[in-house]
């Protein structure tokens, strides 16, 4: 597969995943980091939600990054 064709699946994939994965942080943020007496906790919910859409895109970038064979 050429390295265009990895960019655009790549790109193509990035998009929907960050959307579905945002519909899914704000529900999961509804459910349990807004009923939370704790602003500690709550923090650290929305940090973690905020910042887990990353964890996946790093072998997802590494494999859009490969060069051609």
């Amino acid at each position: 597969m050429r390295s265009r064709q990895r960019k655009l699946i790549g790109a193509i994939f990035m998009v929907v995943f960050v959307v579905v994965y945002a519909l899914a942080a704000m529900m999961l943020a509804q459910v349990t980091a807004l009923k939370l007496e704790s602003s500690v906790l709550r923090l650290l919910i929305f940090a973690a939600l905020g910042l887990g859409w990353a964890v996946p895109m790093v072998p997802l970038i590494a494999w859009m990054e490969r060069r051609d064979d």
